[in-house]
């Protein structure tokens, strides 16, 4: 797998993927992303670096994407954690969501791994609230779930965890015809 920064270029592509998982959630019964994302914060997010692009080889389409950023929502999470060193994961979208090949975990392996790499103790996430599949996706990858916000600033997206900053030696190999690595995930947190 192949990870690339975003450019301005990949906007529309990238426009499309959140389109592309709306409709499949909407199919799932979920109205997470039933509302367009801004071009312009995208262009925000995608102009300061933080976009990623996983591509299965150099010529191929990207296949999944996801922000990565030091981005801590105040209405998210406490002051105590705004102080703590953390990479936030947002917009994880899948070109073929659901479709068990376990890129989404491998994606967050990558996270975990720069985040570790930058010195960060956590990787972080917020899930829709109401997605009640996803937060059990996140907890079966060692996300620890902090707490629920009900705040209309939260956009709906109110559900917090997180896990250890954990380096991965190779989170991705470019062999297509290569499983991958063992994951690079720490065993879920107690509390």
């Amino acid at each position: 797998m192949i990870v690339v920064r975003a450019v301005p270029a990949d906007i529309p592509r990238l426009l499309q993927f959140r389109t592309d998982a709306a409709r499949w959630l909407n199919a799932q019964g979920s109205d997470q992303w039933s509302t367009p994302y801004p071009p312009e914060l995208l262009n925000d997010s995608v102009s300061a670096g933080e976009v990623y692009l996983f591509h299965p080889t150099p010529q191929a389409a990207p296949v999944a994407t996801v922000t990565l950023d030091q981005k801590a929502e105040p209405v998210l999470w406490t002051e105590k954690e705004r102080s703590e060193k953390a990479l936030y994961v947002h917009k994880l979208t899948l070109a073929h969501p659901g479709s068990g090949d376990g890129l989404g975990a491998r994606i967050l392996d990558w996270c975990g791994d720069q985040a570790a790499r930058e010195g960060a103790k956590w990787l972080r996430l917020d899930a829709w609230t109401t997605n009640t599949r996803l937060h059990a996706y996140y907890e079966r990858l060692g996300f620890t779930h902090l707490r629920t916000v009900d705040d209309p600033a939260a956009y709906e997206s109110g559900w917090v965890a997180q896990r250890p900053a954990v380096p991965c030696d190779l989170p991705f190999r470019s062999s297509s015809a290569d499983d991958g690595p063992e994951p690079c995930r720490p065993p879920p947190q107690t509390t």
